[in-house]
Formats: structure tokens, sequence, C-alpha cells
């Protein structure tokens, strides 16, 4: 991973004004990094916040398979991903899909605020960092 970071930002509708919110406080430092979003919720960034950022489909539509797609390839570094666990998702599927491609390629990923901060506000986040990728599983 370089030093500039590819970031991915998605956001369930419940929790797009807390993304917003964070994305807000913590503009300086995601200004150095390269960002996409899943549609909405990279509009909302781009109109509200002033920072550019690659949109791919709405999450429902294939953006958040867009987003796995990019972890795998290795074109996406970190993902802050504000979910709702609380209200059922149409394509809930897709969510669990992602969760799945980011822990099996070791991305860090953050589904919560403090996450987030924690996450962010590492050292390693404006260095370069040697990311290890898990060994191949092998079926018996």
């Amino acid at each position: 991973m370089d030093a500039c970071k590819h970031i991915a930002l998605i956001a369930h509708d419940n929790r797009k004004l807390d993304l917003l919110d964070w994305v807000r406080f913590n503009r300086e430092t995601l200004a150095q990094h390269a960002l996409y979003a899943t549609g909405t919720t990279g509009a909302l960034v781009q109109r509200e916040v002033g920072l550019p950022v690659t949109r791919f489909l709405s999450g429902p539509l294939g953006g958040d398979q867009q987003v796995g797609a990019g972890i795998a390839e290795g074109r996406l570094d970190v993902v802050f991903f504000f979910w709702d666990p609380l209200e059922p998702q149409a394509h809930d599927v897709d969510v669990k899909a992602l969760l799945r491609v980011a822990v099996v390629h070791n991305c860090p990923i953050a589904c919560n605020r403090a996450t987030a901060d924690f996450l962010l506000s590492s050292p390693l986040m404006g260095e370069e960092y040697g990311q290890a990728l898990p060994p191949p599983v092998l079926h018996a």
C-alpha cells in the first residue's frame, strides 16, 4: 500500500448523515487520499464537503460488489462502511459478501464511527504499508 491510500466510503441510508459528519470532521486528512464511494454517498460527499470522489453505482445496484472487486483486485486499500445492522437491507447478501472479501484480502474496514476514527488516525494511514495477504485456503 502506498502512502496515498485508495479509500472507499459507503453508508446505508440511516447512516449517511453520520458518515457525512465524519468526513467533514476529517476533511483535511481524507483530502490527502484518493476517495471512492457508492453512488448516493459519493454524490453527498462531493456536494456537501467538496472532496473529489470516484463514484461507483449505488450499493443495491451493484456498488457494493464494485467495491468488493476493487478490494479483490488490489485497487482499494481501506473501506469506511457505515452500515445499519438494525435495518433490513434488500441487498444484504452483497453487504455480507463485501465484508467477507475485505476480511479475506486483509483489507482494513471500519463499520462504525469509533473504528473509523481509530483507523484514520493510525500513523499507518500516511505511510507505505506492507499488507500481508492470508495464505490460500486448501480444501481437503
